[in-house]
């Protein structure tokens, strides 16, 4: 997911406090630059979906569940300049990494990086503050596939440190009555994360299946919510992410360029 643009005043700034083992991934531009482990678990396309999927309104406040390199957060600050963002993680090494990032970005008073556990959400943050919440839990039930022996990718993958009825549980605690909710997750899981949501006082109000080409089985579902909102959901048409083998549909190249702010060389 490399990209050739930069921002040489920012690169500079982030790779002095890049520690050995990081690397700096570029994105918008190169308005967002990330440090991320070379070796643990790395964001991937489906955190790019995700935060092109939401949508934020003036002065909200925005939580992000299980930050991790702060990928997330950076760029919803960047796409809407007036939010407010707090990442929250369980893995420290995670948080301090995102810390960084944040202070290369000059973002300290408007993105902030937490450590928690999110199955303790009050012991964090208050409830019924935020406007909205992100998150981007891990698809895999305890149980199902192999754990990855890296604990970065386990927690990432796995369940290990949060269901996703205890993110949306923690969702729905800490937004405000009429919180919006955006979520990516597992389209093998849909009815699951539905539920879920709905256990929270989130009721779902937009969905959509997301499948790497038209012929291919749904491999991931975009949902958004309303804590407290009525029932009515709107299915939207399917999002592909290949036309061909190795090349972008034309709305991927689209969502590449809003989020990263270069066209992804996949021709």
């Amino acid at each position: 997911m490399a990209v050739t643009c930069r921002n040489v005043t920012l690169s500079r700034r982030i790779d002095k406090l890049r520690k050995k083992g990081e690397t700096i991934d570029v994105l918008r531009g190169g308005a967002i630059h990330v440090l991320q482990k070379e070796k643990g678990y790395r964001f991937s396309i489906d955190a790019v979906i995700l935060a092109n999927f939401v949508q934020l309104k003036k002065h909200d406040h925005v939580a992000e569940l299980g930050s991790g390199s702060g990928v997330i957060s950076l760029i919803e600050a960047s796409r809407f300049p007036t939010v407010q963002v707090v990442g929250i993680d369980i893995q420290e090494h995670l948080v301090a990494m995102a810390k960084r990032s944040v202070k290369a970005h000059g973002m300290e008073t408007r993105v902030e990086i937490l450590q928690g556990d999110i199955r303790h959400i009050r012991d964090i943050v208050s409830s019924r503050t935020f406007d909205a919440v992100i998150c981007n839990p891990p698809y895999r039930r305890i149980g199902s596939g192999r754990l990855n022996p890296d604990e970065e990718r386990a927690i990432a993958r796995h369940e290990v440190a949060g269901t996703v009825d205890q993110f949306c549980r923690a969702a729905g605690l800490i937004l405000k009555d009429g919180g919006r909710f955006f979520v990516i997750f597992s389209a093998a899981r849909t009815v699951h994360l539905m539920m879920s949501m709905k256990r929270a006082g989130i009721e779902p109000k937009m969905l959509r299946l997301v499948h790497s080409s038209k012929t291919s089985q749904a491999d991931f579902v975009l949902a958004a919510g309303v804590r407290g909102g009525g029932e009515g959901i709107e299915v939207m048409p399917p999002l592909y992410l290949y036309k061909r083998s190795g090349v972008y549909t034309r709305e991927m190249d689209m969502i590449f360029e809003t989020i990263t702010g270069c066209r992804e060389s996949s021709d």
